[in-house]
């Protein structure tokens, strides 16, 4: 049996792109969306970039190089950091993103539901951490596997001018987590307790279910200080705050929800008069901040008749992974998770409240930032499209790649409810890299303004309009592959403008590149379509906060036979929210019928 982490070191490394194909790359995936001074003034930036004597050439060296060290993974490693622990706006509601589960017909209450994910989930983690969990393949290759080991443990940390990560299989903290508490969240109180028992061994199911359920009790309609408030600050002011904490008293409550295994919130009903998926992913997304510490990398959040789902912390952890969490806790029953683990009566488990000291000071910090994030979250809208008669295998009958279909229904449901095409990023997953983690692939193409133009021409008939639909399908291939292939330009282009600050004039390259300032970067990166998709049949809804005042975010769920749309943008602009979520239907409709009458 080949193990985890076996073929991680023969994976292929993420190819370096060369300058000549980045600039060129750009040029294409963003001259669509510009205007003729536009291009001209991005492709003197270009000129820029490849002018033998001026900064591309010492900064695309310096890249190569830290790509041939030996500690080195992939040339991305420092690019992720800054990505992701640079970013210094908060991360709730901008950067965390959720999973709405199917229902578990088994559990028959809060407690027990979370009482089977936290035995699922130590199934998983006791796989990863002997290794027997088999790694990931796609079409018979395999894939990287790494992020397995930032489920468990991990936490970011805030930082003034960057977060770090306190996770396992570091050096600070080296091998997998041996740590036998979960941290449980309830109305504003913070628990811990232990799910393994003193010898390692888990806890049964029942005993798990009943620890949660007496810390219900012992909290009855009390509410906590809801110190993960907190953690919806911006990310300095965060850092302040917990370093607040820290000289206040709170080093040992602070250390056991940092290392705890993962997070259980027990929260109320949304405040939602109806209750609908829409609103459980609006609570699933935010929530009660009092009931969250959003640097978790992983929480699970349960409401009273048993409806769960996750809210994951992004710096660590992509949505493949986090899927294959879910679908490796779903995959077994309660009871085949509890075997496998070779779970035991110990007695009700231990736990206990988390000590925090709370001065006067924190305690209007914590209700600062809990209002400030309830009215932030108040601040976006969200709605959910479901195609019940749409899925992946309807797609494929009609003789189209299922993410081409969708890509092109978003296109046209944008040009009609806006007006115009807009810059739209999708993710793309590049996992059979070594430590590979995603592309950022830039939608809009020349073949997807001729298929909107055509769609909106009076004078088109359907010939024309399949001709158009088929030639931007193929382009929307042929682009994904390339990313999937880690041929794109934008997080090259990114890393090398990161380089320079850093370092450029220790480098010799001291002048900063225009490319990054031009119009066409400033067009391409400026979104009015953020796309992302989680295909599980263990997940009814997928999303993620809104990105920009803008912009609209599309998470989707692409099933066999059925389509889960989840949109999210801010609510002074909701009602364009509204406008493209009527013109989806409508798109999705005529274009199925377009290629239906071939």
């Amino acid at each position: 049996m080949t193990g985890t982490f076996d073929a991680e070191d023969d994976l292929p490394r993420v190819p370096v792109p060369t300058l000549a194909d980045s600039a060129e790359q750009f040029l294409a995936w963003c001259e669509p969306l510009l205007d003729d001074a536009q291009r001209a003034e991005t492709r003197g930036a270009v000129d820029q970039l490849l002018r033998p004597d001026g900064p591309g050439p010492v900064l695309q060296a310096a890249l190569e190089a830290y790509d041939a060290e030996p500690t080195t993974h992939s040339w991305l490693d420092d690019f992720w950091e800054s990505r992701y622990l640079g970013r210094r706006d908060r991360i709730a509601l901008n950067a965390n993103f959720f999973f709405l589960f199917a229902d578990d017909p088994s559990a028959h209450d809060a407690f027990s539901r979370a009482a089977g994910l936290v035995l699922g989930a130590l199934d998983h983690k006791h796989r990863v951490d002997t290794e027997t969990l088999p790694p990931a393949t796609r079409k018979d290759a395999p894939m990287t596997m790494e992020q397995h080991k930032y489920l468990f443990s991990s936490t970011r940390i805030p930082g003034d001018d960057q977060d770090t990560a306190r996770t396992p299989y570091t050096d600070a903290w080296p091998g997998p987590s041996r740590e036998r508490h979960v941290l449980v969240l309830v109305r504003g109180h913070a628990y811990r307790m232990d799910v393994l028992g003193p010898d390692g061994v888990a806890h049964t199911a029942d005993e798990i279910a009943d620890g949660l359920r007496a810390i219900r009790a012992q909290v009855g309609e009390s509410r906590g200080p809801g110190v993960g408030a907190l953690t919806t600050k911006a990310r300095a002011e965060w850092a302040a705050s917990r370093r607040a904490l820290l000289a206040e008293g709170n080093a040992a409550p602070l250390d056991d929800v940092e290392t705890a295994l993962f997070a259980v919130a027990l929260e109320d009903e949304p405040g939602d008069d109806a209750r609908d998926d829409r609103a459980v992913g609006k609570q699933l997304l935010g929530g009660d901040s009092a009931d969250r510490w959003f640097d978790k990398a992983v929480t699970f959040v349960v409401l009273p008749d048993g409806t769960a789902g996750i809210n994951t912390e992004h710096c660590r952890l992509d949505g493949t992974t986090v899927l294959a969490l879910v679908d490796g806790i779903f995959g077994a029953s309660t009871e085949e998770h509890a075997a496998s683990l070779g779970a035991r009566a110990q007695g009700a488990p231990a736990s206990a409240p988390l000590p925090f000291v709370i001065t006067e000071e924190r305690a209007a910090d914590v209700r600062d930032a809990r209002e400030d994030f309830a009215a932030f979250a108040d601040g976006v809208a969200t709605q959910l499209v479901v195609f019940d008669d749409l899925g992946s295998d309807r797609a494929k009958k009609l003789g189209v790649s299922p993410d081409a279909f969708v890509q092109m229904a978003y296109q046209l449901a944008h040009v009609r409810a806006k007006g115009f095409v807009g810059a739209t990023y999708e993710s793309i997953a590049t996992l059979q890299f070594h430590h590979g983690r995603t592309e950022a692939m830039r939608v809009v193409t020349p073949e997807i303004l001729a298929f909107t133009a055509a769609m909106e021409d009076p004078a088109a008939g359907d010939d024309r309009r399949r001709e158009a639909f088929d030639a931007a399908a193929s382009a929307h291939v042929a682009r994904a592959q390339q990313c999937q292939a880690g041929h794109a330009p934008e997080q090259h282009l990114w890393e090398l403008s990161l380089i320079q600050q850093r370092r450029g004039a220790s480098l010799g390259a001291a002048e900063p590149l225009e490319i990054v300032d031009s119009p066409g970067w400033r067009v391409l990166r400026d979104d009015y379509l953020s796309t992302s998709s989680a295909p599980s049949a263990n997940v009814r809804v997928f999303g993620f906060g809104s990105t920009s005042t803008q912009c609209i975010g599309v998470a989707y769920v692409l099933l066999p036979g059925r389509l889960v749309v989840h949109l999210s943008t801010p609510a002074a602009v909701g009602g364009q929210m509204e406008r493209f979520a009527a013109e989806l239907r409508r798109a999705v409709d005529e274009i199925a019928a377009l290629l239906v009458s071939r």
